[in-house]
């Protein structure tokens, strides 16, 4: 007899929406991981090597339904970028729809220029854009304020900005289909230390998260920028990190 967990997973990869491959068991390359969440959702989980924090683990999400995806930032470079749009395209035979940068900093749009090259639209919060234009970086090509509705199939996938946090510019996403929250690098993983703060507005960090999981109620599945993805804690627990004391 089956267990439980077979026939659950058997049932998630028949109604994955996109096509051929009902059989996903993740993904995995030296430069670049991928696992899936939730029935549409994936995480795309590549490496940035720096000088204060050494090689680090940056996520981005890809959301997938009815043969089209849209994916939360690029990996952290041009190559493996490749690998994931060759992953998208190739294995589950889907058409990519858009790309979210949720922010400014080169984890989120290090990649930029290989979807730009697929003819791939790439949407960013109009600070992000700013803050990008530094000369030595590919820009995104649609600026939003507040809120962005992009569609996958009859679905919607959700961009929206609340306020100052990790950056001043930070984004998150939204799958409400699979109630699943990419938040970016505003949101930290369980256990995880502050972090990169070059270009943090501390003082306003939890009061922004705490406005994501205001409006957010419904979230079961939270992916941070860094780290573990989780539940809703995960938005507790960034909020306690940066409560203003």
């Amino acid at each position: 007899m089956k267990s439980n967990g077979f026939l659950f997973l058997s049932i998630l990869y028949l109604i994955i929406g996109c096509t051929g491959n009902n059989n996903f068991e993740g993904y995995e390359t030296e430069d670049l991981k991928i696992e899936q969440v939730s029935a549409h959702s994936f995480i795309h989980l590549s490496y940035l090597n720096t000088q204060d924090f050494g090689k680090v683990g940056c996520n981005g999400m890809v959301v997938i339904h009815e043969d089209e995806a849209i994916i939360f930032d690029t990996p952290a470079d041009e190559k493996t970028s490749v690998e994931l749009l060759n992953w998208v395209e190739n294995d589950m035979n889907c058409k990519v729809k858009g790309i979210v940068v949720t922010h400014f900093h080169i984890d989120c749009l290090g990649g930029l220029s290989e979807f730009h090259k697929r003819n791939i639209p790439s949407y960013a919060n109009n600070q992000t854009i700013e803050l990008a234009n530094t000369g030595d970086k590919t820009l995104p090509q649609n600026g939003f304020d507040g809120l962005l509705e992009l569609k996958i199939g009859d679905e919607k996938v959700i961009s929206e900005y609340f306020g100052e946090g990790h950056t001043a510019d930070n984004v998150i996403g939204y799958f409400p289909k699979d109630k699943t929250l990419f938040g970016g690098c505003l949101v930290k993983s369980i256990g995880a230390g502050k972090g990169n703060l070059e270009d943090a507005k501390v003082e306003e960090w939890s009061n922004t998260v705490s406005k994501v999981k205001s409006k957010y109620t419904e979230t079961k599945i939270v992916i941070p920028g860094h780290g573990k993805s989780g539940g809703t804690d995960l938005l507790d627990f960034t909020i306690d990190m940066f409560k203003v004391q």
